[in-house]
Order: structure tokens, then sequence, then C-alpha cells
């Protein structure tokens, strides 16, 4: 056997994804890049590793096995560097977030200070929808998750961070009166909608039934970005997070369309499980919120508030 590191993290991620042009984009490599290294670990096994039926690529049992032997040889890896930087006095470990997807407008803020101040910290973060990041800290797969609607099922503490105002949004290109009654506009719009297991869409959903309107869904998307496009291109409206249309305001692009019972307030907050026990890199994070998140606020996101 002579397989290296990088194999194995390679293998993993092939693994984890289930497929080689995931892996290739989650690792900033060719897919040509990761087909190679994949075919030269696996050319050291005499037992298959994986099966390709059609386009899908499957792990066999025997791959399964050699993965979770290649997922402990990387711990114990990321563990030797991080008691060296634990030996020189320096913070160190992996802070696993889940954000959904509309809070990667959000997050990083709250993240830049901190990663700059602790270089052997290493930030996993995954962007998904609600579900998916419910499930995540459900499974204790991460530390923290970033949500803007708190889990009704889960005992679980949290940090509030920043406001979230969700807004009806469309292109410049329709005008509306100022006394619309909100009914008439909803029957006149076509609607896009995000994907099911969506908070945005969850909020939505609720804002429509409490108003008893009747709503002409035109589209379903599957990203903010790709509902954003939608607008920009005049394909429908619909009611959308401010964060994350900032450059569109500012650039006369998109208009927020005024209606009563809008924006909807609901609140950015960081959650973990009640009974989670934190590791020092997690400790410190929180007290670095805790101590700054006001500032962040302040600095980063004053242009929310004129809205």
């Amino acid at each position: 056997m002579n397989y290296t590191l990088n194999q194995l993290q390679i293998f993993l991620k092939v693994v984890k994804t289930q497929s080689v042009t995931k892996a290739s984009e989650e690792l900033h490599l060719t897919q040509p890049a990761v087909s190679i290294q994949l075919k030269n670990f696996q050319d050291q096994f005499e037992i298959p590793l994986t099966e390709v039926v059609g386009r899908k690529i499957y792990i066999t049992d025997f791959g399964k096995e050699i993965a979770e032997a290649a997922e402990n040889i990387i711990n114990q890896v990321y563990a030797i560097n991080y008691k060296t930087l634990a030996y020189k006095g320096q913070l160190s470990g992996r802070l696993k977030i889940s954000v959904v997807s509309t809070g990667k407008y959000v997050m990083p803020y709250f993240l830049s200070d901190f990663m700059k101040q602790h270089s052997g910290v290493e930030l996993l973060m995954d962007v998904t929808n609600k579900s998916k990041v419910v499930e995540s800290l459900e499974n204790n797969d991460v530390d923290f998750a970033l949500v803007s609607i708190l889990p009704a099922k889960l005992n679980i503490d949290k940090l509030d961070l920043l406001q979230n105002k969700l807004y009806l949004v469309g292109n410049l290109k329709t005008t509306f009166k100022n006394d619309v009654e909100t009914k008439d506009v909803f029957n006149e719009l076509p609607l896009i909608f995000r994907e099911e297991g969506s908070g945005t869409r969850q909020t939505m959903e609720k804002f429509i039934e409490n108003n008893n309107i009747s709503a002409l869904k035109k589209m379903e998307l599957t990203s903010n970005e790709a509902v954003k496009q939608a607008l920009l291109a005049g394909l429908g409206f619909s009611i959308m997070p401010l964060i994350g249309i900032k450059s569109e305001l500012h650039n006369d692009e998109l208009q927020i369309i005024p209606i009563n019972g809008l924006p909807i307030k609901t609140m950015w907050s960081l959650i973990w499980l009640k009974e989670k026990k934190h590791s020092p890199v997690c400790l410190s994070f929180l007290d670095y919120l805790n101590k700054e998140k006001e500032s962040i606020v302040q600095n980063t996101f004053s242009w929310y508030e004129s809205y």
C-alpha cells in the first residue's frame, strides 16, 4: 500500500458526496484530477471500493469500511496538528457550522475577525436549506446552526444575532399604488417560491395562509440566488429576505413593493443542542460573539435600518 493523505481525502469526499463532480467542486479541484487520484487509490486494493452503474457511482460495502478507516486517519492527522498548535499556546480545532442558504449573507461577518485572531481554527461551514440544517444539528454533525426559524422539536440554546426582514420584491418594470389591497396585489402577481424545506418558503406560505391570500404560483427554485435572478429577469415576484438583495436595491434593479403586513420580521439565531458539550474552540467563539455581536451589527449592517 502506498496511498497518500490526499488520496484518502479525495476518496472520503467522493463517498460523502456520492459524486466525482460534486467532490471536485467541494475540493476545488478539476474533475479529471479527482478521477485520476480516485483510480490510483482504488488500484491499490484487490476488492472494488466503488461501482459505476449508468452514470451514478455507488460505494461497495468494502469501500464503506475503507472510508470509515480513512476518516479516522484524517482525524488523527488533524489531531496531531491541533496538539502542536495547542502546545504552542494557540487555540486550535474545528468549528463546524451549518447555515441556511440565505444565512450565507450573514454568518461570514460574525466569523471573519474570530478566524483572523485564531489561525489554528479550521472552519467547516455547510450552506443548505433549513430541513438539512436542522437534520445535521439533530444528528450532532455540527457544533452550531444558523437559522431564521427555530426548530420546534429540538431542545436547543440560542444566541440571537440579527433581525431578519422579508419583503415582497420584484423588478422595476411594474408600478404599484400605495393604497392597493394586499389580496388584490397577490391575485395579479405570479409568485416564485423557494423549494420545500426552505425557511424562506415556510415564512412566505405562513404569510399567505394567515392573510387568506389566493396566490398565483409561477415556479419553484432551489436557491435564493436563483430566485433573485428570476426576479431580475421579470419572471415574477417573491417574498425575500432583505439581507440578500442589498446590491440590487442600491443599484435600482429590484424594488420593495409596499404591502400591509410586510416586512415579516424573524431573527437570525445561532443555535446548538442544549446538552452539547462544547469544545474550547466553540466556547471561545460563543464568548467572542457575546462580546462583539453588537459592534458587528452596527458596523456591517447599519444599511439595514433604512428599510
